[in-house]
């Protein structure tokens, strides 16, 4: 069996910490931020990580980026 492709998409909007853990942005961020309160629009400017049976999956995806 070959080697796996690495999920370009995906790898073009995560990063992975030193640590290992897996950094991404929020949705809901690109329009319609009028509407949304300031607080609301400044706790989606913060990165978040990715938790759980995603996270597994996440690496499974990116593949040869992870080992």
């Amino acid at each position: 069996m070959g080697k796996m492709k690495t999920k370009k998409a995906l790898a073009k909007r995560i990063k992975i910490s030193k640590n290992g853990k897996i950094k991404r942005r929020h949705a809901g961020k690109s329009h319609l931020n009028s509407g949304k309160s300031p607080k609301r629009r400044r706790k989606l400017r913060r990165p978040a990580t990715v938790e759980g049976k995603f996270e597994k999956r996440f690496k499974r995806a990116l593949g040869a980026k992870t080992g």
